[in-house]
């Protein structure tokens, strides 16, 4: 018991443990931040990938379509419901369940 007193009465002691206690829970940067800035920086790592990957096809079709004319009749037929003059185009639509 003594020894605790003692130790609770040293100044250097007292010091340290209110400079942790103010860098854990008051600081700017205390745990709580710092756990919510390791949330952000994975959330915006994900879509970085995701970004990057999206990127990468779009690229891709872009190579297909600026190389290959037949690609590039398919594309606009399907994308844009592009026709000839003698022909007619259906659209069927499938409804999704809920």
């Amino acid at each position: 018991m003594k020894r605790l007193i003692s130790l609770l009465k040293n100044k250097f002691f007292l010091v340290t443990v209110v400079f942790f206690v103010w860098m854990a829970f008051f600081d700017k940067n205390d745990f709580y931040s710092q756990f919510q800035y390791h949330q952000q920086l994975s959330k915006l790592e994900q879509e970085r990938d995701f970004y990057k990957a999206e990127t990468e096809k779009v690229n891709k079709d872009l190579d297909e379509l600026t190389s290959d004319k037949a690609k590039l009749e398919k594309f606009a037929r399907e994308k844009y419901l592009m026709k000839k003059d003698n022909e007619d185009v259906f659209v069927i639509e499938h409804q999704k369940a809920d």
